[in-house]
């Protein structure tokens, strides 16, 4: 069973999931001199804020910065210290809008490396998404806690992008769902989209959805709080957000034993004309609930996955 400062700016939400623009697009005017002086500064207490915030910057316009990063000396070090340095401020809840910044530009950065193919299976095999659930372990709601919460997401969330079996059976292991359900129930809106995304995500490899239907308690968990979703969307609409619940909806749909159990629990917000105004201009979203509800109608996908029955344990 599953357990239980800064204003963002209205595009983190792709600047923190989206792939890294191909180095063909890059503008190529970096001084490169200035970026491994500022990566050798990284190692030095004295220096590191400031080469923190002028990397954090150039992230996306120096196409083998994760390379850099990875492989120099203490560089890793010096960027996990920044995160462990701040865990105290999380309980009891005293962290500042400037420690906030600061460990975000270290979680960009780390970000960096979790997106690119050549450092990103080192990045899992050393475990260091770990480091960053103390930060989705939080539940304050000011500014400098919300957006911590959304930079850390953005890692795992550039993680899963990428598709690879490889990153969800790492994340299967720890005790990413359960926190991804506990932002999507009480986080904000950006906070709850990037979430919602990581487990879609998740429900779209197989070994993820057969993960979470497995058992009942972890069927009905997640079922409960797409549901509370869904009752809250209908008062407050998001179409971003209700194309990435509507997704795992439809996913979930794939697996009989979920199915059945959908046909009883689905809000009758998403069979009804509720979201009609919201998803007016959304095709694809729209497709995805007829075919949910057609699925529900019907035998679902003779291509589903079949496994266990979702007995409760």
């Amino acid at each position: 069973m599953f357990p239980t400062g800064r204003k963002e700016s209205p595009h983190i939400m792709q600047r923190l999931i989206n792939t890294q623009q191909s180095p063909a697009t890059l503008p190529q005017t970096v001084d490169r001199e200035k970026v491994y002086q500022w990566i050798v500064e990284l190692s030095n207490p004295e220096t590191r804020e400031n080469a923190l915030l002028e990397l954090s910057k150039k992230r996306e316009t120096v196409p083998d910065l994760a390379p850099m990063l990875w492989h120099s000396f203490g560089t890793t070090a010096a960027l996990l210290q920044e995160i462990v340095n701040i865990y105290p401020a999380m309980n009891p809840a005293t962290l500042s809008a400037h420690q906030s910044n600061r460990v975000c530009n270290a979680l960009a950065l780390l970000q960096c490396v979790a997106s690119h193919p050549e450092t990103r299976s080192t990045f899992l095999q050393a475990h260091v998404p770990l480091f960053l659930y103390p930060f989705l372990h939080t539940v304050s709601k000011t500014r400098p806690f919300e957006y911590l919460r959304l930079t850390s997401l953005g890692v795992i969330g550039a993680l899963v992008k990428t598709d690879e079996q490889e990153v969800i059976t790492f994340l299967l292991t720890t005790e990413i769902i359960p926190l991804c359900l506990r932002i999507m129930e009480s986080g904000s809106e950006l906070s709850k989209t990037v979430a919602t995304f990581i487990l879609q995500k998740i429900l779209l490899d197989d070994s993820g959805l057969s993960y979470i239907c497995q058992t009942y308690d972890r069927f009905s968990h997640v079922a409960m709080i797409l549901g509370k979703m869904v009752l809250s969307l209908a008062k407050e609409p998001s179409a971003r957000l209700l194309k990435h619940v509507v997704r795992c909806y439809l996913r979930l749909s794939d697996n009989s034993r979920a199915r059945e159990a959908l046909r009883q629990c689905l809000p009758d917000q998403l069979r009804d004309s509720t979201f009609a105004g919201c998803l007016q201009d959304d095709k694809s979203t729209k497709h995805w609930l007829t075919q949910l509800l057609k699925n529900l109608e019907t035998g679902g996908d003779p291509r589903s996955v079949t496994i266990s029955p979702l007995a409760p344990q």
